[in-house]
């Protein structure tokens, strides 16, 4: 556990019963890095978001935030997270800037702060000239950028992104991940950003592959293509990651 890191996942597994969800898995996600995570939908992702966040506990390993562990230090780990969900979760009845508000309400963002970071983000996610529009007649690239802008509010050392391209098309998708992926370096936010869209992570992504709850692969895009002597990464995916028979 150490403070390098904005997310530490040290041997963590959940069962559902009977059912193991993840099985001893560790991942970590550096200050200012961008760490996409890979999975077929039941693999393990929302799972593991969901302990991350803490609406579930680890039924073993440990889960740390800016070197806070999740299980005994819960509300300084929570703290430093920022989560953009798979489903929208804005209010598309109010404006841009009546969901940035209400949000740097309830993180007690002082007014005069809250007003000056608002700016900001409506600046940085190029969305100023928007603010007075609701965010229900915006586009579905816009809208994430509202939520985007909600979760970085209260400046976090992580940001989690649970699929959250879905429903966006192609040329959405791209600019949405090369717009995270710039907030890296410039605000110095970890990101760790779960996809079972292969095409959203490039050569130099470093990248985890999980599978049926167990971490099967990491490594940078090119290291994978080079160990598997593949082409991309879906056939280092495909290579793999062992699918259930139809």
């Amino acid at each position: 556990m150490t403070e390098d890191l904005a997310l530490d996942v040290d041997q963590v597994s959940f069962s559902y019963g009977n059912t193991q969800a993840l099985n001893k898995v560790c991942l970590q996600v550096p200050e200012s890095g961008f760490v996409a995570l890979l999975g077929a939908n039941g693999a393990g992702k929302s799972t593991l978001f969901s302990i991350i966040t803490g609406l579930y506990s680890a039924q073993q390993g440990t889960v740390s935030v800016k070197g806070h562990a999740l299980r005994t230090d819960t509300l300084n780990a929570l703290s430093k997270m920022g989560v953009v969900f798979q489903r929208p979760t804005v209010d598309m009845d109010l404006s841009v800037i009546q969901n940035l508000r209400y949000a740097a309400d309830l993180q007690g963002i002082p007014t005069a702060e809250a007003k000056n970071r608002i700016a900001l983000g409506l600046e940085q996610h190029e969305l100023t000239g928007f603010e007075k529009r609701k965010v229900g007649a915006l586009s579905g690239g816009q809208r994430r950028r509202v939520e985007l802008a909600r979760a970085l509010l209260h400046r976090p050392a992580l940001l989690l992104l649970d699929e959250p391209t879905v429903g966006l098309d192609l040329q959405s998708r791209s600019n949405f991940v090369a717009h995270v992926k710039s907030l890296c370096a410039d605000i110095g936010t970890g990101v760790l950003w779960a996809t079972h869209l292969l095409d959203e992570v490039v050569t130099d992504d470093d990248v985890y592959i999980l599978d049926k709850g167990l971490m099967v692969e990491h490594g940078t895009v090119v290291e994978l293509v080079k160990k598997h002597n593949v082409d991309d990464i879906t056939a280092v995916f495909n290579s793999i990651v062992v699918r259930e028979a139809s």
